[in-house]
């Protein structure tokens, strides 16, 4: 046979294994998106292998079922409760007093804790798994395991069974019109959403839309005080959901606060996207969106540099767009301190979304977008919805179709069913590079909008909040942005979680808290905590007396846009109405 007969075959055979080899990915995609059943037959021929340690394991399950057998036949002969398998203190499915004054749902409730307790123990103790596979693996047997719970079916319910006796089957009733209706919807409802109406009741700071592209509309809000500091706030709020969650309503209104104290704030309202935008660019937030908001705000005020603030990846593309800005042009600096909330530049361990982080996580979400040009609102709430699904699916699905209840009206939820779409360029290469390979923390690893990001070049003082119950970016990881960049940071860490934790305004009556000192390079976290005596109330006022040291005398406040950028419209603009999703995330 020819060389050259040889070489086409050579070729055949490997096209043909790389065809083979994509469709069987495919394949495998479809049926199995997040790499489990590998993870578990791995696990399952881990425990053959090592029967001791499965003995062991199965002695201990029996030692487990003689304590439950021996509890419930104690319950029935009048001993009083005592919870040899207690859940977790956060876990309220088993809250009412039926589960423990009955020996018989009582000894239901011990029988499905010990039993998964005992399953997802023998999943972290299988010989030879990692801990990226144990966890990942966990996360979605737990999935399965809340979905068995006694409370979500109405035969193994007490309660639901109560309250259907109680109201003559109206609960029932009830429940079979709301799980139709959120069958047509797709979602499982969190909140009535009937009250809300943004614009009407939420979203009220009055102000104007001075500027408007094809990525962002620019609030400017009208000032309240007869004079106002010098350096404007430019406040960047992440684009993965609308940016009221900052001037929810006039009680809770960061906006209205900062207004209010004396500040001239300016705020970015994103476009949500639509297919036809699939190719925007992390590089266009940059430039069209974080760029552009501080030019109008300087413009408009005449002021040569903003404070500026952003809030989880709105934070992330501050930190990439004041690292641009040191390469761009070392001699401009038109930003004079930034604030972080609940942001991350150091991905390394992002908290219970790590579980979708992978190269199969990555690629099903990819197939998501090739066909959609983008990942909708509805994607992203499932996945964050399933990081605590007790109380953001199964408790809903118990209230709602059980109990036939209606879900309360509350703001903060409204506004999390108000979801945005991620447009796929930009959503890609940020999960890969940033969540995935961790390569914002690496000096020059990505280059953006042509420019190559080193964090160590930002060097202005740096106000930073996390939130101590926070698991989309876990405080402990927002405080390694201190041993990035050169800036001194004043640290902030509020009780509360990624919502609440922010929105926190002073009130006599308010149950939040903080610890508030300079953290620097290499320091423990705990140890940090530790040292930081614990502040009654809410971190704003705190915050506002940092600020006044910075921005500058009062002045007059500027006019509602200039020439080059005129008023537009009254806030809260256009582009905030836009392409409503029943869905929610948190």
């Amino acid at each position: 046979m020819s060389p050259s007969l040889t070489r086409i075959q050579s070729d055949w055979m490997h096209q043909q294994e790389t065809r083979y080899a994509k469709l069987k990915h495919q394949l495998r995609q479809s049926v199995d998106p997040w790499g489990l059943g590998a993870i578990w037959q791995k696990a399952a021929l881990a425990w053959l292998t090592h029967p001791h340690q499965l003995a062991f394991a199965w002695g201990r399950y029996g030692l487990d079922l003689v304590a439950l057998q021996a509890h419930g036949a104690g319950r029935w002969l009048g001993l009083p409760d005592r919870d040899v398998f207690p859940s977790n203190p956060e876990d309220q499915r088993f809250a009412e007093p039926v589960w423990r004054d009955h020996p018989g749902w009582d000894y239901l409730k011990e029988s499905y804790l010990m039993h998964t307790r005992w399953i997802q123990d023998m999943l972290y103790r299988s010989p030879g798994l990692s801990e990226r596979e144990q966890r990942k693996s966990a996360f979605w047997l737990r999935h399965a395991l809340n979905f068995c719970a006694p409370t979500n079916f109405l035969p193994l319910n007490p309660v639901a069974q109560q309250k259907a006796w109680d109201s003559g089957g109206e609960t029932l009733v009830r429940g079979l019109h709301n799980l139709a209706a959120d069958m047509a919807r797709g979602e499982v409802t969190m909140t009535d959403r009937a009250p809300f109406q943004v614009g009407v009741n939420l979203a009220l700071t009055p102000g104007s839309v001075v500027y408007r592209n094809h990525l962002l509309e620019v609030i400017h809000y009208a000032p309240t005080t007869p004079k106002v500091h010098a350096t404007p706030l430019v406040l960047i709020t992440p684009w993965i959901n609308k940016y009221y969650i900052l001037d929810l309503t006039p009680q809770k209104s960061l906006v209205r606060y900062l207004v209010e104290q004396g500040f001239d704030v300016y705020i970015t309202s994103w476009k949500n996207p639509g297919a036809d935008q699939a190719d925007l660019r992390f590089d266009d937030y940059i430039v069209d969106g974080a760029d552009k908001i501080v030019e109008v705000a300087r413009s408009i005020s005449k002021a040569q540099q903003v404070h500026a603030l952003g809030y989880c990846i709105g934070g992330t593309l501050l930190a990439l767009y004041m690292a641009w800005l040191k390469r761009r042009d070392p001699q401009r600096n038109p930003v004079a301190h930034w604030t972080l909330l609940t942001t991350l530049v150091d991905f390394e361990a992002p908290g219970d979304i790590e579980v979708f982080i992978d190269e199969d996580g990555l690629d099903y979400i990819d197939r998501i977008m090739e066909r959609q040009g983008y990942l909708g609102g509805h994607e992203m709430a499932s996945s964050f919805r399933m990081l605590r699904a007790n109380s953001l699916i199964w408790h809903y699905v118990v209230n709602n179709y059980l109990y036939g209840e209606t879900p309360p009206a509350l703001d903060v939820l409204y506004w999390n069913t108000d979801m945005t779409r991620m447009p796929r360029a930009m959503h890609r290469y940020y999960l890969r590079e940033f969540y995935l390979n961790n390569r914002m923390v690496v000096p020059d690893s990505l280059h953006m909008a042509g420019q190559a990001i080193d964090l160590r070049l930002i060097d202005q003082e740096l106000f930073m909040v996390g939130a101590e119950e926070d698991h989309i970016t876990p405080w402990r990881q927002t405080c390694r942005i201190a041993d990035y960049v050169s800036s001194r940071v004043l640290y902030t860490l509020s009780t509360s979680g990624h919502i609440v934790g922010v929105v926190n305004p002073p009130t006599p009556t308010s149950k939040r808290s903080y610890w508030q000192g300079e953290i620097r390079r290499g320091d423990d976290t705990d140890a940090w905590q530790a040292a930081q005596s614990k502040q009654p109330g809410s971190w704003w006022p705190s915050w506002v007396a940092w600020l006044r040291e910075r921005c500058g005398p009062l002045q007059t406040p500027p006019t509602q846009g200039n020439r080059l950028y005129k008023k537009l419209a009254a806030a809260p603009g256009s582009y905030v109405l836009e392409n409503m999703e029943l869905v929610a995330t948190t």
